[in-house]
C-alpha cells in the first residue's frame, strides 16, 4: 500500500489507541473507578490485529498469496471487531463524557441513521453482502490495481465487520434493543450466507487466483470463521441465559417480628 494510504488507515485505529487509554488508565484513576484489565486487553489487542493484518509484511504476503489475504480478512472482519466490541470502547466514551456531552452522544445514536444501521439485518447485508460484492465482482482486481480502492475496502471490512458483531451481541448502549430470537435468526442466516460464499470461492476463484490457492483460501474462510462464529455464538447465548435466570432477592432490612 502506498505510505500515504498506509498512514491515513492507520490514523483512525493509533486515534482510538491512545483515547481508549487515556480512558481506561488516566480518567477512570482519576474518578477513582478502575476499568476493566481484560477489556483494556482486548481492546489493545484487537487495534493491534486490525493494523498489523493491513499493513506491513503480512499485506505484501496478502497481496501475492491468496491464503494470507483471507486470513488478513478473518483477522480484519471478525476477530478484531469481536475484541474491539469486547473491550466496551462506548461504555468508556459514556464514563469518561460530561453528562451534556454524554447526552449529545446518546441523540446521535438514537438519529434514524444509526438505528438504521445498527440493525443487525442491515448490519447482515453491509458485512456478509459486501464479502459477496468483493469476491464475485470486478471490485476485487481494482482493489489490487488502486491503492484507495485496498483502503477504502479494508476500512470498510472492518466497520462492517464492528456493526454487525455489536448488532447482535449488544455488549454496550444500543440505540435499539432486539430479541435474543431474532439476532440469533440473523446470525444463522448470515452464517448460511458466509459458508456459502466460502464454498463458492473454493469452486470459482475470485480474478487471476490460481485454483489451489483459492481451495485453500476457501477452506480457511470455511473452517477459521467457523471458529470465531462458535466465540459469537457462546457470548450471545451466555447472555440469553443470562437474562432468563431470576433475580436474586435482596435480604429484607426489616427486623425479625418476634413471636
Amino acid at each position: 500500500m502506498n505510505p500515504v494510504y498506509t498512514l491515513l488507515f492507520i490514523l483512525p485505529f493509533g486515534t482510538v489507541f491512545f483515547v481508549y487509554l487515556y480512558g481506561a488508565f488516566v480518567h477512570s484513576r482519576r474518578r477513582g473507578k478502575a476499568w476493566p484489565r481484560s477489556r483494556t486487553v482486548f481492546g489493545i489487542v484487537g487495534v493491534l490485529m486490525a493494523v498489523v493484518s493491513a499493513t506491513g509484511p503480512l499485506a505484501h504476503l496478502a497481496h501475492a498469496d491468496f491464503r494470507f489475504h483471507m486470513g488478513t480478512h478473518l483477522i480484519l472482519g471478525m476477530l478484531s471487531p469481536l475484541l474491539i466490541h469486547s473491550a466496551r470502547p462506548f461504555t468508556l466514551i459514556f464514563r469518561t463524557l460530561s453528562i451534556q456531552n454524554a447526552r449529545r452522544l446518546v441523540r446521535f445514536l438514537k438519529t434514524r441513521y444509526i438505528r438504521t444501521l445498527h440493525h443487525p439485518v442491515t448490519a447482515s447485508l453491509l458485512n456478509i453482502g459486501g464479502m459477496w460484492v468483493l469476491y464475485t465482482t470486478r471490485l476485487w482486481e481494482m482493489m489490487h490495481q488502486h491503492a484507495f480502492f485496498y483502503l477504502l475496502i479494508h476500512l470498510h471490512i472492518f466497520l462492517a465487520g464492528y456493526v454487525y458483531t455489536a448488532s447482535l451481541l449488544q455488549l454496550e448502549p444500543s440505540p435499539d434493543r432486539y430479541r435474543f430470537s431474532f439476532r440469533a435468526a440473523v446470525l444463522v442466516l448470515s452464517l448460511a450466507a458466509h459458508q456459502i460464499l466460502a464454498k463458492f470461492i473454493y469452486a470459482h476463484p475470485p480474478g487471476e487466483v490460481p485454483t489451489d490457492l483459492a481451495e485453500a483460501g476457501g477452506m480457511l474462510m470455511y473452517y477459521g470463521g467457523d471458529v470465531i462464529d462458535l466465540v459469537i455464538i457462546i457470548v450471545l447465548c451466555r447472555r440469553w441465559y443470562q437474562t432468563l435466570q431470576p433475580r436474586k432477592k435482596l435480604p429484607s432490612c426489616q427486623p425479625a417480628l418476634k413471636s
